[in-house]
C-alpha cells in the first residue's frame, strides 16, 4: 500500500527586518548610565551661546514640538523672549496619554539632556523661574530630582529648576492646566485666550514645552541646525520617540528619524503591516486610520494632517484582525469621558452622552432613534469647551466610525460583543471613572 509523501509545513510568515535609524535622545546600548559626569563624557558641557544665538538656531534647525501640536519652537521661544515682563519656563513631562511611554523613558534615560533643554531655554527667553511638572507617581521623579541636585552641586545652572508633581489625570497635563496649577489653582484647563507664551504663570509670558522638545533644543544648541537638519524630514527635521505596539508585539519606545512611514515604525517591533485591521496613529486624541492607508504614511504632521489624522503623543498602535475596532473605541470613549475636567457643557455633558451612545451600540440594546443624535453630537461638541478635551475625543470616535463601518453596520444590524472587557487590545487604566483630587 502506497503512502502520500510527507510535506513539510511552509514556512512561518517572516517579519520584515527592523530599520535602523540615527539615535541621538535615547541611550545606545551599553552606555552608562546617565549620571552627570557620564552625560557631560557624551555631550560635552552646557554651551555658553548667548540668548539670542540659541533662538536663531532652534528655528533655523527648523525644530516643532514633540508633544502634539508641532507648532515651531523657535517661533514661540522668540514670541516669549519678546513678551512683557520676566519670562518663565516650564518642561512638561505628564504624559497623560495609557499608551505612551516615551517621555518617561526619556527622562529615565537621558535626565541631564532635558534639564540642559530647560536651562537653555531659560537663557534665550530671559527666565528667573525654571519648572518641571511631572504625574504624581511617575518613576522618573527621584531620578529627576537626583539630577537636579547633582547640578546645584556642580553650580551648572543659573536659575534653579523647581521640580513639582501634578495630579494624575488625563487633562492635569493640558498647558493651560499646568499654568493653573502652578498658580496655586486646581490643575483644570482655562479657557484661552490668553495662551502661556502671553500671560501664563504668575500671569507673565510663559514657555512651556514637553520634554521631548527641551532635549532637542539642548541638542541643537549644542551641534548646530545644519546637525540636527541631517536627518529626517526636511520640513519637520531631527528624530522623535514614538510608543509602538501592534499584533503579538510587546510596547516599545522607539527613536526613529521624522518622516518614518507607519509600516517602518511598526516593522520595528517586529509587527507586520499584513497583521493589522487600522492602526491608531496619535494617541486617544489622534485617529484611526485604515492600514492601507496608514502603512506607507510618513510620521508627520503635515502629511497626518493631510490625511485627517495628528501626530498627538507619538503613539502608533496595529488592531490585529479580529477585534472590534468599535468596542474599542467606546472603552476609550467611556475612559475619556470619565476624565473630564468636569467645568464645561461639553465634557459634562456631551462625551458623556456620546460614550453611552457607542456603549449601546458596541454592546447593545441598540434604539436606531439614537442615531440622529449621536451625528448631531459628533459635529456640535468640537470647539467650545476650555481646552480640547473633547475635540481630541470627538476626532478619535468620528474615524472609528468610518474606519471601522463595517463593524459599525453589524452592530447595527443586531451583532453583539461579548460583554464589555472581552475586547481589551487598547490600554485602559482601571477603573476607567476619575478619581483623586486636582491638586
Amino acid at each position: 500500500m502506497s503512502t502520500m509523501p510527507l510535506i513539510p509545513p511552509p514556512p512561518p510568515p517572516t517579519r520584515p527586518p527592523a530599520r535602523q535609524w540615527a539615535q541621538r535622545l535615547l541611550l545606545p546600548a551599553g552606555a552608562p548610565a546617565d549620571n552627570l559626569a557620564a552625560h557631560t563624557a557624551r555631550h560635552g558641557g552646557l554651551p555658553s551661546s548667548p540668548a539670542a544665538t540659541i533662538i536663531d538656531q532652534v528655528d533655523a534647525g527648523g525644530l516643532v514640538g514633540r508633544g502634539g501640536a508641532g507648532f515651531p519652537t523657535g517661533r514661540k521661544m522668540r514670541t516669549v523672549a519678546a513678551g512683557s515682563g520676566r519670562a518663565v519656563v516650564v518642561g512638561n513631562g505628564c504624559e497623560g496619554e495609557p499608551g505612551s511611554g516615551k517621555d518617561e523613558l526619556l527622562l529615565l534615560q537621558s535626565p541631564h539632556l532635558v534639564l540642559d533643554g530647560l536651562a537653555l531655554a531659560a537663557r534665550a527667553v530671559g527666565a528667573d523661574q525654571v519648572h518641571l511638572v511631572l504625574h504624581a507617581g511617575s518613576p522618573a521623579a527621584p531620578v529627576i530630582a537626583k539630577a537636579i541636585a547633582d547640578r546645584a552641586r556642580a553650580r551648572l545652572d543659573t536659575v534653579r529648576i523647581q521640580q513639582h508633581a501634578v495630579p494624575a489625570r488625563y487633562v492635569a497635563s493640558e498647558e493651560s492646566a499646568l499654568v493653573q496649577f502652578l498658580n496655586g489653582g486646581p490643575a483644570k484647563p482655562m479657557f484661552t485666550p490668553p495662551r502661556p507664551y502671553e500671560r501664563g504663570v504668575a500671569r507673565r509670558p510663559t514657555l512651556l514645552n514637553n520634554v521631548e522638545t527641551l532635549a532637542n533644543i539642548a541638542l541643537v544648541a549644542r551641534h548646530g541646525p545644519a546637525w540636527f537638519r541631517s536627518v529626517g524630514d526636511p520640513d519637520e527635521p531631527g528624530t522623535q520617540l514614538l510608543t509602538v505596539t501592534g499584533p503579538g508585539a510587546p510596547r516599545r519606545v522607539i527613536e526613529v528619524e521624522t518622516g518614518a512611514s507607519v509600516e517602518s515604525v511598526l516593522a520595528a517591533t517586529g509587527t507586520r503591516y499584513d497583521d493589522c485591521q487600522a492602526v491608531l496613529v496619535g494617541g486617544y486624541f489622534g485617529t484611526w486610520l485604515s492600514a492601507p492607508a496608514a502603512h506607507r504614511l510618513p510620521l508627520t504632521h503635515d502629511s497626518l494632517r493631510a490625511a485627517g489624522g495628528a501626530l498627538g503623543a507619538g503613539i502608533v498602535i496595529g488592531l490585529p484582525h479580529g477585534v472590534c475596532g468599535l468596542a474599542e473605541t467606546a472603552r476609550v470613549a467611556g475612559y475619556l469621558a470619565a476624565h473630564n475636567a468636569g467645568q464645561c457643557g461639553p465634557c459634562l455633558n456631551g462625551l458623556p452622552s456620546i460614550a453611552t451612545a457607542l456603549q449601546r451600540l458596541a454592546y447593545g440594546p441598540w434604539d436606531e432613534r439614537m442615531t440622529p443624535p449621536l451625528a448631531r453630537w459628533l459635529t456640535v461638541v468640537p470647539g467650545r469647551g476650555a481646552c480640547r478635551h473633547p475635540d481630541g475625543a470627538i476626532r478619535l470616535i468620528s474615524s472609528a466610525l468610518q474606519v471601522f463601518a463595517k463593524d459599525v453596520d453589524a452592530h447595527r444590524a443586531g451583532f453583539r460583543c461579548r460583554g464589555v472587557g472581552a475586547s481589551t487590545f487598547l490600554p485602559v487604566p482601571h477603573p476607567a471613572t476619575a478619581t483623586g483630587p486636582w491638586r
